[in-house]
């Protein structure tokens, strides 16, 4: 009798498995096209990789174009600013929440692969690899340039495939491992620089600018390369007024 008091006791005392990994809920703010914000909740979408936001890519005519930016405007686009439900998986050693994330019930995750921004990320599921497929197939999203797999950008394999539909200039590779926020220009074409000034505005130095060489290139700081003032003024950057 007393072992049954207090099994019913510490049922009561321990949460339910379920509330162990309570799914998370609201409006999010998008910060890749793979992962996402919730209140104080930072969520990695599981199943997918998509490119970081200065990760570059090639279009249809061999010019670059920042990928990962599309990616994330994209999927912005899609869920226009509508609460998601994620169910939380587990938790990566970033401390970010891993969750497979629904909005109006559509599956987020298969979404972008349909869509050719993000691919199936085959390290920890298959479950969107036939989406892949299909937006390869249809040339969808990044398939239809040429691009590096995201996880082989973010460690800079020079062995990587060149992927997509696109047929790449010999240089391709070093062109697409370099990266729009690094200390460096990723190409001698693409050296404005974009800064966030302390009024959040995001402004663009042209070589000839007063402030160039104090601007010093730092992704922790916002800053990014561009390859031409209409990439510049199409990423909502407006032109430094010295």
């Amino acid at each position: 009798m007393k072992f049954t008091t207090c099994l019913v006791a510490a049922s009561i005392l321990l949460p339910p498995l379920a509330a162990q990994a309570a799914d998370v809920s609201g409006v999010p703010k998008i910060r890749e096209g793979d992962q996402i914000q919730i209140g104080s909740s930072r969520i990695r979408l599981g199943g997918i990789d998509a490119p970081s936001v200065d990760q570059l890519c090639l279009n249809t005519r061999g010019e670059r174009w920042t990928c990962g930016v599309a990616a994330r405007d994209e999927l912005a686009r899609h869920v226009e600013n509508k609460s998601w439900t994620c169910h939380v998986e587990r938790t990566d050693r970033r401390g970010r929440s891993v969750a497979r994330c629904e909005v109006d019930g559509e599956d987020i995750q298969k979404w972008m692969v349909q869509n050719g921004w993000a691919l199936s990320y085959v390290r920890s599921s298959h479950d969107y690899d036939s989406d892949e497929a299909a937006a390869r197939e249809a040339k969808a999203g990044m398939w239809q340039g040429a691009f590096i797999a995201p996880w082989d950008w973010r460690v800079r394999n020079k062995k990587t495939t060149i992927l997509g539909a696109a047929k790449p200039p010999e240089n391709s590779n070093a062109i697409l491992l370099a990266s729009a926020s690094g200390s460096v220009a990723p190409s001698p074409e693409c050296t404005i620089k974009g800064n966030v000034n302390r009024a959040g505005e995001c402004i663009y130095h042209k070589p000839t600018s007063r402030w160039y060489a104090q601007i010093k290139m730092n992704i922790n700081k916002g800053t990014r390369w561009f390859c031409s003032t209409e990439e510049a003024e199409a990423a909502g950057c407006r032109e430094t007024k010295r």
